[in-house]
């Protein structure tokens, strides 16, 4: 009896990749700040963290996809901001974008501006620099958080006041390092704790009163962005003196 003739199927052809959407929903769309070829700045949020952490849980991983305007690679974030800090986040939409923004912000080149308003009347001058070491320490009773010790990685901030009032203080800060909760601990270690700061001060309506108001890039072209304030803090800052947006 003859062999009975096999049919083999033929490989499976992979899926093509999905195709990412050509524009962000407007919620997202209205947070970017800039937009060119090869960067991204964004307005980022309170409370969303940049990474998705190990609970799960929104981060702005999710809006990645969204934010890659037709490319097949999405942008990625160059540096990071805390889950409680609002403002500009910069993004590299391409491989050799996000390396040389990641050097811009290893090496100090990126010119970051923060506003904060202090809980108190805060420093008695009206400018100065901060030097103190920071170094994260842990414990199982109060888990990790960030102090000031000798012994740490050095962390430099600038700072100067731009009003006062109502028992409080508006500062502008200019890291110098990007140290972990570096303007907190700062402002922290010298009697100034940042207004609603839950791990180095008092939380207080309206959350942390921490802006990344403007980030300065030194590229070719040089690009800068400004972020507006967020509504919840509009109140503290406006009784020190604020007025714009």
């Amino acid at each position: 009896m003859p062999p009975r003739p096999t049919h083999r199927r033929p490989p499976a052809r992979p899926l093509p990749p999905p195709r990412l959407p050509a524009e962000p929903p407007p919620e997202i769309a209205a947070r970017i700040l800039l937009r060119t070829e090869t960067v991204l700045v964004l307005d980022k949020p309170v409370g969303l963290p940049v990474h998705a952490g190990p609970r799960g849980g929104p981060s702005l991983e999710d809006w990645l996809p969204q934010l890659a305007f037709g490319k097949k690679r999405v942008p990625q974030p160059a540096h990071r901001l805390d889950t409680d800090t609002a403002g500009c986040l910069v993004l590299g939409r391409t491989k050799p974008a996000l390396a040389e923004l990641g050097a811009l912000f290893a090496e100090g080149r990126a010119e970051k501006t923060y506003w904060a308003v202090l809980s108190g009347p805060g420093p008695a001058a009206n400018q100065g620099r901060i030097d103190l070491p920071l170094r994260k320490v842990s414990s199982a009773a109060r888990g990790w958080r960030i102090e000031a010790q000798a012994d740490g990685q050095p962390a430099t901030t600038l700072w100067r006041v731009l009003g006062r009032g109502g028992g409080l203080c508006w500062l502008e800060l200019r890291p110098r390092t990007g140290r972990t909760h570096q303007l907190r601990v700062h402002c922290a270690a010298l009697g100034w704790p940042i207004l609603g700061d839950p791990f180095y001060g008092t939380p207080a309506p309206g959350g942390l009163h921490l802006l990344a108001r403007a980030i300065r890039l030194p590229l070719e072209p040089p690009l800068a962005a400004e972020a507006p304030m967020p509504a919840a803090m509009r109140a503290a800052f406006a009784g020190c003196g604020f007025g714009g947006v």
